[in-house]
């Protein structure tokens, strides 16, 4: 069987890595002048690093975790852009239904195709795709917000405009003309993404 990502990872930034492993206290101990090696602080130095390194391989396996979901997720869109390229949308009709089309008529025969699922692989198999919706909801989300932001912010610059609130030095109408154009521009770029033109 193949490493995995996180088997890779672990044994590669995780092993060994409790400190009693690497190097014991006795050891320890006689890294210090000989005159030091019996301070009572030297144990209690040895145990507290033996907790950071203990913090550190948390947060390491942490990070792990992290990474091997980060690749799962490069993985997923790896495919789905696989898919849109042969398959594409065509017509507004969905990559998804003509690869079903495809199958079901028998066409698209030189393309691996997956078996079908049992009760044990279709939860797993629903909860990617769930966490992958999620996740594209959480990105669309912030890009609302961003966009949204941006309009609060032309709306808020043409109505300062409007009503003579602008910050321009005496003389530089020409910069404001440009300002102002610029600005309505980017708000009109706004509504057509929104709009979908």
């Amino acid at each position: 069987m193949a490493p995995t990502e996180s088997n890779v990872l672990t044994k590669f930034l995780l092993s060994p890595s409790p400190l009693p492993t690497i190097i014991s206290l006795q050891k320890f101990t006689e890294c210090f002048p000989k005159s030091q090696r019996t301070n009572s602080q030297i144990k209690i130095l040895y145990r507290e690093l033996q907790h950071i390194r203990s913090l550190d391989d948390d947060q390491v396996k942490h990070n792990i975790v992290q990474e091997v979901k980060k690749g799962e997720r490069q993985r997923r869109e790896v495919v789905r852009a696989r898919n849109r390229a042969v398959w594409g949308d065509v017509d507004g009709v969905d990559g998804r239904e003509m690869e079903t089309e495809a199958t079901t008529s028998g066409a698209g025969s030189n393309h691996p195709t997956s078996k079908p699922h049992t009760l044990s692989t279709i939860l797993p198999a629903m909860e990617e795709a769930r966490a992958d919706i999620q996740a594209e909801i959480d990105a669309l989300e912030v890009e609302a917000r961003a966009i949204l932001d941006d309009i609060r912010t032309t709306v808020g610059d043409l109505s300062d405009l409007r009503y003579g609130r602008f910050d321009q030095q005496v003389g530089s109408w020409g910069d404001l003309r440009g300002d102002v154009l610029e600005g309505l521009e980017g708000l009109e770029e706004v509504c057509r993404i929104l709009n979908g033109q």
